[in-house]
Parts: C-alpha cells; sequence; structure tokens
C-alpha cells in the first residue's frame, strides 16, 4: 500500500486498528487503498422531478457496499465495530481527497509556471486545514467509540427513553411510546451505540402512517457562526437536520401531506465539535434541552394530543 503521501499517514492508524481490534485474516491494506478512489456520480438533474428518489437510492447503494465491504474484513466483526469503521473510511476519504485538490492546483500552477494561479489556494488554506485537522481528530473519535457532539440529539432523546420498550421503526432506527403531562410521546433516534443517523424520514413514515401525532418536535446539533458560544441553544421551525437533504425532503412531504407542524430546537457547535468528542459545553445543554423540549409539547399540544420527538444525528456511544 504507497502512504508515502503525507496526507494518507492517518491511514496507518485505521488500519492498525483493525488489525489489533479485529484481527483480520487477511491484510486489509488493498482493500482500502482501493475505496479510496471511490466516487459517486450524482444522477441527472436537468428535469428535477424525481431528483431526490434517484440520490436516495445512489447514496443508500454506496452505503450498502460500504457496509458490505466493511463486513468482509472479518466474519467475526460486531455491528458497533462495523460501524466504527465505516465512519472512519469517510473520514480518510474525504481526507484523501482535499489531499488530491491541493496537490492538483499546486502542480498545474508549477507545470505552466503560472504562481498567481496559487493565490487563490493560498487564501483557502486556513478553511481547508481546519477541515482537514477536524477529520484528523474525528478518527480519532471514532475509534474510541465514544460521544462526539453531532451526538447530543440523540443523547437527549436517548435519554429520555430509558426504561421503556424499544421498537424497530426502520434501518438502524428505534422508537418507544412514553406519557407526559397528559399527552403521548412518540420517541424516536438511530439504535445506538453504534455509529450510525439511522434513517429518520423512513421511520417517520412509518410511525406515522400507524399512529398520527399532532406536533412534531427535532432535536439536532447545528453550525454555529464564529462569536456564538458552543452549546448555545436555539429554537425555530421545519426539519432541523443535515445530510444531502433526502431524509429532509421526506420528513417535509411525509409533514406537509398530513399538516403536521414542525418544531426545532438546535445546540450550536462548530464542525470540529461536531465530528470529534462532545465538549463538556455541548453535553451540559442537554438539561437546558430537555426543559425546552417539555415546555414546548405543553404549548404546542393539548392533553390527549401526541407528538413525535426526533433526536438526530450520529448516535455513536449513546445507547437508549
Amino acid at each position: 500500500m504507497d502512504c508515502t503521501n503525507s496526507t494518507l499517514h492517518v491511514l496507518w492508524p485505521l488500519l492498525d486498528y483493525i488489525k489489533t481490534t479485529i484481527k483480520p485474516t487477511t491484510d486489509p491494506s488493498t482493500k482500502i487503498d482501493g475505496y479510496l478512489e471511490y466516487f459517486t456520480i450524482m444522477p441527472v438533474d436537468l428535469d428535477p422531478n424525481g431528483i431526490v428518489q434517484k440520490i436516495r437510492h445512489i447514496m443508500r447503494s454506496r452505503e450498502d457496499y460500504t457496509r458490505l465491504q466493511v463486513k468482509t474484513i472479518s466474519s467475526e466483526i460486531n455491528s458497533l465495530e462495523a460501524s466504527k469503521i465505516e465512519n472512519i473510511l469517510e473520514a480518510v476519504t474525504t481526507l484523501h481527497m482535499l489531499y488530491k485538490m491541493v496537490r492538483h492546483l499546486f502542480l498545474t500552477a508549477k507545470k505552466q509556471n503560472n504562481f498567481p494561479l496559487i493565490l487563490p489556494l493560498q487564501m483557502m488554506m486556513p478553511f481547508i486545514m481546519e477541515e482537514a485537522e477536524a477529520l484528523k481528530d474525528a478518527v480519532s473519535a471514532f475509534k474510541q467509540g465514544q460521544p462526539i457532539g453531532d451526538g447530543i440529539g440523540p443523547m437527549i432523546v436517548g435519554k429520555m427513553m430509558l426504561g421503556t420498550e424499544k421498537k424497530t421503526a426502520a434501518f438502524e432506527t428505534i422508537w418507544c411510546e412514553k406519557e407526559f403531562d397528559g399527552r403521548k410521546l412518540y420517541l424516536m433516534k438511530a439504535e445506538g451505540p453504534s455509529a450510525t443517523v439511522g434513517r429518520p424520514g423512513d421511520a417517520l413514515e412509518r410511525i406515522i402512517s400507524e399512529n398520527k401525532p399532532d406536533v412534531i418536535v427535532m432535536v439536532d446539533a447545528a453550525l454555529k457562526l464564529e462569536g456564538e458560544d458552543s452549546g448555545t441553544v436555539s429554537q425555530g421551525f421545519g426539519a432541523a437536520i443535515g445530510g444531502i437533504g433526502t431524509d429532509r425532503y421526506q420528513i417535509e412531504e411525509v409533514a406537509t401531506k398530513h399538516k403536521i407542524p414542525i418544531y426545532a430546537i438546535v445546540i450550536k457547535q462548530s464542525i470540529k465539535e461536531a465530528i470529534t468528542l462532545m465538549k463538556k459545553e455541548i453535553a451540559d445543554s442537554a438539561e437546558k434541552v430537555t426543559s425546552q423540549i417539555h415546555e414546548m409539547i405543553r404549548d404546542n399540544a393539548k392533553p390527549g394530543q401526541s407528538v413525535i420527538i426526533i433526536g438526530v444525528g450520529n448516535t455513536l456511544g449513546v445507547s437508549q
């Protein structure tokens, strides 16, 4: 495996982790090295009708393939370790792409003897390095299997789930029922402690088809602006969920169809904080958010009505 490029040194901790934790029967180096060059071609969007379904199909095909490839490393690998390696692979792949783009711009300027072409790259480098450092630290976070900043939503809802009977709502997504102040709550999150975000869109569709709630409340991490404090909590309206937009589209569609209002609570954090070990400031916001959820339920649902609360985010290290 060619790891002479300095930016690929992050592969060595990954390989060491796989070899010491999973103990595969064959060397995984070639398989992982090949995975770095895999790409995804988005569907044609000249006619936007049906584009979301096409994107969802392609991305889920990629996820299924990645999951299958990780499981071929060892027949003894469990779902938790597999999910951690899948997330590490995504971080390493993104790091590899950043390296290739920077190298391309530098070598193009050098080849054409046109160094003013380097100026845009020079201006972008602080942002590129910030993202690269975050991804590098994310690898260590996923290896430890402890909650990351993005897991604050699942952590809050997971705590509310304690002592209840959990049921499967969709792939790697669970839900349960609970009573609060005369209102029925449907709590939903990705199934922890694996490193997964689940499929909240599919899960919401199923729950609504069986039990039509009157209100939807979504809890998620959100990117903070410079000058804002980490762990700051804000309330708003609409589907609070990141990603490429397929789950958000699905949630908005089903909520609109059934005329269910969507309320959102977000916990502010930087991109680095979102993908690395959860900071104390973010974890400490959990109690405040729970109180706001209870207040939101009382304000927007009458006794006898029902509310679905969705904890959005990567549920690594977060049980329920």
